[in-house]
Parts: structure tokens; C-alpha cells; sequence
């Protein structure tokens, strides 16, 4: 049984985690990197980044639209 022995699972993780060795600390460093930037890497590779002033040039836009359609306001 893996529990049963002084070398099981858990222990072997608490002391990765809570050793603060130079290379754990590498380990948990690259493994967090690696869990936050796959998924931010996936949500962003097929976007074009605008700047603010082409979202401001587009907000503009559709405000102009909105406006010039004239249908009344409800407020």
C-alpha cells in the first residue's frame, strides 16, 4: 500500500512544496508559467490587438450610426 510507507504521494509533494529549495522553487515557477501561459497563449494567438485609438475610432463610428439613424432615444 503507497500510504502506508514514509515515501508515499503526499509527502513527497509537501516537501516539494514547502522545502524551498533553489531547484523546487524553479519547478513550481516553471509548472505555474506553464498552467497560466498555455491558456493565455490559446486565447490570444489568433486575435489582432487594436490600440486605443482604433477602439476609439470605431466607438465613434457606431456612436455616428446610432445617431444619424434617427430613431428616437428611450431614456
Amino acid at each position: 500500500m503507497a500510504g502506508g510507507d514514509g515515501g508515499g504521494f503526499r509527502s513527497r509533494v509537501e516537501h516539494y512544496l514547502y522545502s524551498g529549495e533553489k531547484k523546487h522553487v524553479l519547478a513550481g515557477i516553471a509548472i505555474i508559467s506553464v498552467v497560466f501561459g498555455v491558456p493565455w497563449f490559446l486565447m490570444n494567438r489568433g486575435s489582432k490587438h487594436q490600440s486605443h485609438q482604433d477602439y476609439m475610432d470605431k466607438a465613434d463610428k457606431a456612436r455616428q450610426q446610432r445617431l444619424s439613424s434617427g430613431q428616437p432615444r428611450t431614456t
